[in-house]
């Protein structure tokens, strides 16, 4: 597939964990976080999908992403303070092992996951995630959209 930075050719608008390898979140700026029904943890996220240099400079196709956490507990944040909003710095998952519920989830696996953020971590256990592209991506001079352009706050799960 190729790509130019005149043109973005979107995968797909529903990543899982099955995806994990080949997704990363760096430099993803997170708006909001909420906490869902049946142990969710949601975070509205601008996603860069593709970083592409100019001259000395970049410039990056993103789009505003609900990104879903199944099955959370265990939940750990270590802030040092968030003034400009919090700057993802990668998503790690290790310690593969049994969900305490396994039997009733039909899931067998679940990870400890680490959010590394700029300001500090969050750490919690899950079985996976699904992200939401709600948009399609935009090719833009910045990392992350203003509030405006972005259509506000959202945790829709709805698919561009």
């Amino acid at each position: 597939m190729t790509q130019s930075s005149k043109s973005y050719q979107l995968e797909k608008s529903l990543w899982t964990d099955q995806d994990f390898e080949k997704m990363g979140w760096h430099d993803s700026k997170l708006f909001a976080i909420s906490f869902g029904d049946n142990f969710q943890l949601l975070f509205d996220i601008d996603y860069i999908f593709k970083w592409v240099q100019t001259g000395k400079t970049f410039k990056f196709w993103v789009s505003p992403c609900t990104l879903v956490f199944e099955n959370v507990y265990d939940l750990e944040f270590q802030m040092d303070g968030i003034s400009d909003g919090i700057e993802i710095d990668g998503i790690s998952r290790d310690n593969p092992q049994k969900p305490k519920n396994a039997d009733f989830i039909k899931v067998d696996t679940e990870f400890d996951w680490t959010i590394d953020t700029q300001q500090g971590a969050i750490f919690f256990k899950s079985i996976g995630y699904k992200q939401y592209v709600r948009q399609y991506p935009k090719y833009t001079a910045g990392q992350y959209f203003e509030l405006t352009e972005r259509g506000g706050i959202s945790f829709d799960k709805i698919l561009c």
